[in-house]
């Protein structure tokens, strides 16, 4: 299992709606294959600056399987006109959990 952290800044004033479009986005996401849920938190200090975090199964799933599909297309569709700048995204791989 891979994380997906998708860092993302939105333009001032579109909070409220990003955060309504990433809930809408939830049905695209859970018909993508090795999805396993995500959780979008926003940042206390930036309140326009979110942390997107979504569990894949493999790295594949969301570089090969998400990314090239149409649901891709409708989450962006959903969110893309909030960006004030392209999301930058890494994955990354637990090594210690507490749970």
């Amino acid at each position: 299992m891979i994380t997906e952290i998708a860092q993302i800044d939105v333009k001032p004033g579109t909070e409220k709606d990003f955060e309504a479009a990433v809930a809408k986005a939830k049905a695209a996401f859970g018909r993508s294959k090795g999805f396993h849920g995500f959780e979008l938190h926003k940042s206390i200090e930036k309140p326009q600056r979110y942390r997107l975090m979504v569990k894949w199964e493999t790295l594949e799933n969301h570089t090969v399987d998400f990314r090239g599909s149409e649901n891709f297309a409708e989450w962006r569709g959903l969110v893309g006109q909030y960006f004030a700048a392209p999301p930058e995204v890494e994955h990354t791989n637990t090594v210690v959990t507490t749970a």
